[in-house]
């Protein structure tokens, strides 16, 4: 049974949900939500910023994902006031705080630190608890490995976010840049939904997705269409993934987008957007269906991953 078998694809509302529905632990969302984090590229214009998180909500989305150091709080600001009272899964993270200077933000792991983070994410977002908060880990991606303080042992962190969630602050808990002996070792604690990188040409994780697959954990990748840093393979740039676009009358990222919606029933995509133009047709790609050649062909793409410690 996928996802879109045991739930409804539209809200209260009648809304037609992107993606149809899946899990994201007792709730039930759409597949295809909203990152916030290029909201910060509009700080010189909130209004923008607004208009474009209103818009995205009442296109079907129902879950956005966001944090307090994306913009230095102004992402949870504009989130804040573009949904006042609206039915949206909001998930946030921790583990990080603003840089003091640029968009880079410092490592925040200690348990005290956590804490402090969630209460700003609470403040800036108006509410008196976050539905899911992720443990952004330093584990693998791109941020700098932990050093002094900042190594924590994820038992510590996670009897901290244990107690967060006993005490109503948080509703639910994730984890952000694991490794799978990390995933393993925090079941316990009901996590319900995981992010790493993960996309066509970076398969490395596909343990880690069956595991969550066998545990009702959502999949939420990050770098679904491939990492920006020079150098690093992109989706977008395979040539079978041009040729599937072109026959479907569709973007090369759509076909990305897509194919990891294909790929297993627990995935969630949280693609980000500055524009309503780039919104639109992320929210597009829930529409395309994807046979079983174009599948097939897909598969004969390498995974390429990049040297992340794990």
């Amino acid at each position: 049974m996928t996802a879109n078998e045991q739930f409804p694809s539209v809200d209260s509302t009648g809304r037609e949900r992107p993606g149809g529905t899946g899990f994201l632990g007792d709730r039930v969302v759409s597949r295809i939500g909203f990152g916030a984090m290029q909201l910060a590229r509009l700080h010189e214009d909130r209004d923008a910023a607004i208009r474009l998180v209103r818009r995205a909500v009442d296109s079907g989305v129902d879950h956005i994902d966001t944090a307090q150091f994306y913009g230095n709080g102004f992402v949870n600001e504009v989130i804040r006031a573009a949904v006042p009272g609206a039915e949206i899964t909001i998930v946030s993270k921790v583990g990080a705080d603003p840089g003091p200077a640029g968009p880079y933000p410092t490592s925040a792991q200690r348990p005290g630190q956590l804490r402090a983070s969630v209460e700003a994410n609470l403040a800036a977002l108006g509410l008196d608890r976050i539905p899911v908060v992720n443990l952004r880990r330093n584990d693998v991606g791109f941020a700098p490995p932990a050093e002094g303080d900042q190594v924590v042992d994820l038992d510590d962190q996670l009897a901290e976010m244990i107690a967060l969630r006993t005490e109503g602050k948080i509703g639910a808990i994730g984890l952000s840049s694991v490794t799978l002996d990390g995933l393993r070792r925090a079941l316990p604690a009901g996590i319900v939904c995981v992010q790493n990188p993960y996309s066509l040409v970076d398969r490395a994780d596909e343990e880690m997705l069956e595991l969550c697959a066998a545990q009702r954990i959502a999949w939420v990748p990050y770098f679904p269409l491939g990492s920006a840093v020079p150098g690093a393979p992109k989706v977008t740039e395979e040539p079978v993934v041009t040729a599937v676009a072109g026959t479907l009358g569709a973007t090369p990222a759509q076909i990305g987008l897509s194919w990891l919606l294909h790929r297993a029933p627990n995935v969630l995509l949280i693609p980000g957007a500055a524009d309503e133009g780039h919104l639109e047709a992320n929210l597009a790609t829930g529409r395309l269906t994807l046979d079983a050649a174009a599948m097939t062909a897909l598969a004969a793409v390498p995974s390429r991953a990049l040297p992340y410690p794990r």
